[in-house]
Order: structure tokens, then C-alpha cells, then sequence
């Protein structure tokens, strides 16, 4: 029996290729210095309004922190896009539960969920694949990113096995448009600009670097997005090729990846400008994207707009607030990595040997100990 063609939609948003053009990536250069420009613009006018009459409402104080949030989320994206581009990202392919690291990802961004009023409805049938766990990670945070910041209704994920050929099949599905304006005049033509971002980009390119099909449909107001992976996990035996992916890949983490954790973000909270400094220092060399707050209620306010991807937080912030964030983040999403720093002597502790899940380490071990540290507790979660 013959297999059958495969084709994709008419109205995809794009076909399968082994890796951009540099015409493509040009492109891509150009939106990021759109996406930069636009909202550095904004508040730059803002910021002009304020030096004119020296004051600034609520209103205008929201709009200022909207538009450098949205450039610093453009600068984020391009610094992830920036390392499919180098060439130098070796995949460490192993077997990776989907299923399960979806769901993590689910529970991690139950928070923002939330807050935006978003239901993520899941279908998800138990499926195993052959995949780099970090950069299908980034895929499923990416996937999540683009669809939150897209829909006006639910968003509808459904992840099942194709018949023949047996692949593995995560739909994404949600409204682009208002509700309201899903009846029968409304222009299935009319533009639709923030599924094109940058935020899409970094899902098609992340997606096209681990070798998964993209497939994106729109019809009526309705987005359609279908990733296929194709190396499904067999139960009988691993690919012959992973024991020397992963000594590759551990070459890669110590000598050519020179920003091995480029993209996470970690979030600094103490109230000594002197210890901030040191703590961002030390991961200076590992592309992170750092945020600073000098106190256990912004760093409260900083987690329910969104979780970072760890927390290093000053041991003399311990208190009752900071124990009740910590376990809220916990229910939330079980392996985020939270880092307790001792401004005297302690001994450098990986969560998995404390009791309440915390890693624990010195100020004085931070330049030589914080990155590894760090690499181990963000390695738990894929």
C-alpha cells in the first residue's frame, strides 16, 4: 500500500523549510526593530509629556509601562531568535514526554491564564517523542505566548497520534477576532498583524529547528495551529545516535554555548543594590534576561503579570509574605526554581537536597557557583 500525499492547507501561513533564508531572516531583523522602535517610541512621548508638565496620571503612568514591557518583550524575542540563528545550537535529542511537559507548562502559566481570563481547554492523549527537552520546552512556552496574546475567547489544545503515518499531532485552536465580530459580514481578509509577530516567528523558527511541521489555518475569524512530530518514542529501544547526542550536548553546555541558558528569565529580589549587582555579575555571560525588585510585595506583583523562569531572592527577605508566594508559585508549577542567597557563610545546596525544594548558596560562591547552580535547577523542568 502505497502512502498517501501529504498536503498542507491552502491557506497556511507557511510551507516547511529546512532552515530560513537569509532574505527570511532580514526580514525577521527588520519586524524586530519594528516591534523595538514602535513602543520605545510611545514612551519616549510619554516621558516627553511628563518633562513638559511634570506630572502623570494613572492612565499615562499605565501606557509608559505597557510600552517598555512590549520592547523588552521585543528584545527578549529577538535574543531567543538571535540563538536559532547562530548555527552553534547542537540538539540533544532524548526521549521527552509531551504529554507531561505540556501540562507543566500549563500549570506554570496557570497564573497568567488567569489573569488575562483565558480557559485553556486540554485533550491530551499520553504521547512520548524524540526531542531536545530545552528547545521543545521553548516550543510549548512559545506556542503558549503567541495563542495568549491572540485570543479573544478560549484557547483549545488537543494532542493525539495520526493513524497512518503515526505521528504525534498538538492542535492549538482559538478566536483572533472578537466574538462579536464572527458573523456572516465580517472580512475573512481583513489584516490580522499580531499573528505575525515576533512571537509567532520564535514559535515557527523553534518549531522548524526541531524538525516539527508547522501548520497554521485561518478561516472566519478562527486560527488553527497543527505541530506534527514525526520521531515518535518506540518502547522498544532508544535512537543509536543518543549517547553521542548527549555527550555533544554536554560539550556544547561547557565550551561553544557560550549563553547556555539565553532567553530564561530570572528575577532578582533583595533590598541591597550591592548583592543585586553581584547576583546579575555572575550570570552576566549566560544571555538570561534579568529583572531586579527590591522587595518581597514587587516581587509578588512581578509573578502574578507573568512567572519568571527562576528566583534568586535574599535570605534576609525570608518572611511569612515570601513563604506564602513561594508555595503559591509552587502549587502552580511544582519544578520552578527558587534560590535562597546568604549575604554570610553557607554551603552551596541543590533543591533536590533540601527539604522544601529551595537551592541555597552564598554570596561569596555566586561568580563561581550561581550559573551552574542555576543550570541544574532550570534543567529539572524539561
Amino acid at each position: 500500500m502505497s502512502t498517501p500525499p501529504s498536503s498542507a492547507p491552502i491557506n497556511a501561513a507557511n510551507d516547511v523549510t529546512p532552515e530560513p533564508t537569509p532574505v527570511q531572516w532580514a526580514d525577521i531583523v527588520q519586524q524586530l526593530g519594528a516591534e523595538i522602535a514602535g513602543p520605545l517610541s510611545a514612551a519616549l512621548e510619554q516621558i516627553q509629556n511628563l518633562a513638559t508638565t511634570g506630572q502623570i496620571d494613572r492612565r499615562g503612568l499605565r501606557l509608559l509601562r505597557r510600552s517598555v514591557d512590549d520592547a523588552r518583550t521585543a528584545g527578549m524575542l529577538g535574543q531567543q531568535l538571535s540563538r536559532l540563528a547562530s548555527g552553534r545550537l547542537r540538539l540533544n535529542r532524548e526521549r521527552q514526554h509531551l504529554t507531561q511537559m505540556l501540562r507543566s507548562v500549563l500549570a506554570q502559566r496557570s497564573r497568567e491564564t488567569q489573569a488575562r481570563g483565558v480557559q485553556v481547554r486540554q485533550s491530551l492523549k499520553p504521547v512520548e517523542i524524540w526531542a531536545d527537552g530545552a528547545l521543545l520546552f521553548g516550543l510549548l512556552n512559545a506556542l503558549m505566548d503567541w495563542a495568549l496574546a491572540n485570543t479573544h475567547s478560549s484557547v483549545d489544545l488537543r494532542l493525539d497520534l495520526t493513524p497512518w503515518p503515526v505521528k504525534a499531532r498538538l492542535s492549538c485552536r482559538f478566536a483572533h477576532r472578537s466574538l462579536e465580530l464572527l458573523g456572516e459580514d465580517a472580512d475573512p481578509h481583513a489584516p490580522t498583524p499580531g499573528l505575525d509577530s515576533l512571537a509567532w516567528r520564535l514559535l515557527e523558527q523553534t518549531a522548524i529547528t526541531l524538525g516539527v511541521l508547522p501548520l497554521r489555518e485561518q478561516e472566519a475569524g478562527i486560527t488553527l495551529l497543527t505541530l506534527e512530530f514525526n520521531q515518535l518514542a518506540p518502547d522498544e529501544a532508544p535512537p543509536p545516535d543518543s549517547t553521542s547526542a548527549r555527550l555533544e550536548a554536554e560539550a556544547e553546555r561547557m565550551g561553544g554555548n557560550s549563553r547556555p541558558l539565553a532567553g530564561c528569565q530570572l528575577l532578582i529580589v533583595s533590598a541591597h543594590r550591592e548583592m543585586r549587582a553581584e547576583a546579575q555579575a555572575a550570570v552576566r555571560h549566560m544571555g538570561m534576561l534579568v529583572d531586579v525588585v527590591g522587595s518581597v510585595a514587587e516581587a509578588e506583583q512581578f509573578c502574578r503579570e507573568g512567572l519568571p523562569h527562576a528566583m534568586l531572592f535574599d535570605a534576609a527577605q525570608m518572611s511569612e509574605p515570601l513563604l506564602q508566594l513561594i508555595a503559591g508559585v509552587m502549587r502552580d508549577a511544582p519544578d520552578f526554581a527558587f534560590v535562597e542567597m546568604f549575604d554570610g557563610e553557607h554551603r552551596t545546596q541543590l533543591s533536590t537536597a533540601t527539604g522544601d525544594g529551595v537551592a541555597r548558596i552564598s554570596r561569596r560562591h555566586l561568580p563561581d557557583a550561581l550559573p551552574s547552580l542555576l543550570m541544574f535547577e532550570l534543567a529539572k523542568r524539561v
